[in-house]
This record gives structure tokens, C-alpha cells and sequence, in this order.
């Protein structure tokens, strides 16, 4: 499986380092490769890194997510994965979602020919880089309108070390986003740490 991760700040090298320790090679696509970070795959122009992609898992800032997936330009068909969460700092996080309800809905109305999934977003880099919490394993949820492209998504991040679910529909996405904010609350004001993720329990 070729992956290309856009955006190397600490959602995307946690996300790289992660993928490379369970033997997914990965590569960088950056505006900026002039003076990358240490990271643990090749970086070039977001285009050429997304050249022959399988997965492209789109890790910047929500604002710069549609710029970004433009400028990589991904082949039709591929499955694009939104890790991004629109939200604005009132005494605390505050879910701020574009038009459209997502920023995963923005990228499907936007790129049409791409098979848009939201997922890996709803836990920060430290989880993201390592999902061990033995013996359980944290949840990674994923939101989406194709069945074949959310398998592929749904066997990396079991592959990664998380319990991987599928929460339905592309307009879920919202509530994944949303869910972040309840994550990023509970890790910052809330006095958790960020050393925290959500799991499902079963009986």
C-alpha cells in the first residue's frame, strides 16, 4: 500500500511514525520541503508524493485542508482520509464546521472523483503515534459513503493497533469532528491529559 500523508506537523509525523513502525511505508507531500522535519519517510511537492497513491490522509490545518488535497491532485478513485477538526478556542474548544456541515463533506463536494473518509481524527498525535493501551485498544471510528474505501481504512487502523468501526455515513462526519472537540475538552480544560482515548465497551 502506497500512503501519502499531506501535512508534517505533529498529526502527520505521529500518523507517519506509526504507520512506518507497523511496516507501512509512507511519503510526505509538502508545500515546504526545504527543511523538513525528522520523519520517517521521503518528503516532496504535495503532487508528486501523491503520484500512485492507494491513500492519502490529509493532516493540516482545517482551513488549508481543500488548498491542500488540490494541490496534491490524487488520481480518481483514490481513498483521501480527513484527520482535520474546524474548531475555534472560546475558554476551551469550540467545533467551528465549515460550510457543508464537515470539513470531509467540504472535500467530497469539492473533489468529487475522490472517495473521501473521515477518520483518525478524534485522538491527538500521542495516540496517533502509539495506540497501545493494553490489553484494550483504542476506537478509531470511520465515516463515509464508500463501503470498498472505508475497508481499506478500516484494515489500516486495525493493522495500526486500534479497534476500527464504521459510524456510518459521510454525514456522520460532523460527528466525529464533534467528538474531537468532546476529546480535545476532556485532554485540555478538562484536566485529563492527553493521554487519553475512547473505547467502546461491549458485554
Amino acid at each position: 500500500m502506497h500512503v501519502t500523508l499531506l501535512g508534517a506537523g505533529s498529526v502527520g509525523s505521529a500518523m507517519g511514525r506509526r504507520l512506518a513502525a507497523v511496516g507501512v511505508p509512507v511519503r510526505y507531500g509538502l508545500r515546504d520541503i526545504s527543511s523538513p522535519a525528522d520523519l520517517p519517510g521521503p518528503a516532496s511537492d504535495p503532487r508528486s508524493a501523491a503520484a500512485g497513491a492507494d491513500l492519502v490522509l490529509v493532516a493540516v490545518p482545517a482551513d488549508a485542508a481543500v488548498e491542500a488535497l488540490s494541490a496534491a491532485a490524487p488520481a480518481a478513485g483514490t481513498v483521501v482520509v480527513d484527520l482535520t477538526n474546524p474548531l475555534r478556542w472560546d475558554q476551551g474548544p469550540v467545533w467551528a464546521p465549515p460550510a457543508g456541515g464537515s470539513v470531509a463533506a467540504r472535500l467530497a463536494e469539492a473533489f468529487p472523483h475522490l472517495r473521501v473518509l473521515k477518520g483518525f481524527n478524534h485522538f491527538g498525535a500521542e495516540i496517533q503515534a502509539d495506540p497501545a493501551f493494553e490489553p484494550a485498544r483504542p476506537l478509531a471510528l470511520f465515516a463515509g459513503d464508500d463501503a470498498e474505501a472505508k475497508q481499506v481504512a478500516l484494515g489500516l487502523a486495525d493493522r495500526m493497533g486500534f479497534e476500527a468501526l464504521d459510524a456510518g455515513p459521510l454525514r456522520n462526519a460532523a460527528l466525529l469532528e464533534a467528538l474531537a472537540v468532546t476529546w480535545i475538552h476532556l485532554a485540555t480544560v478538562g484536566g485529563a491529559g492527553r493521554e487519553i482515548a475512547f473505547q467502546l465497551l461491549r458485554r
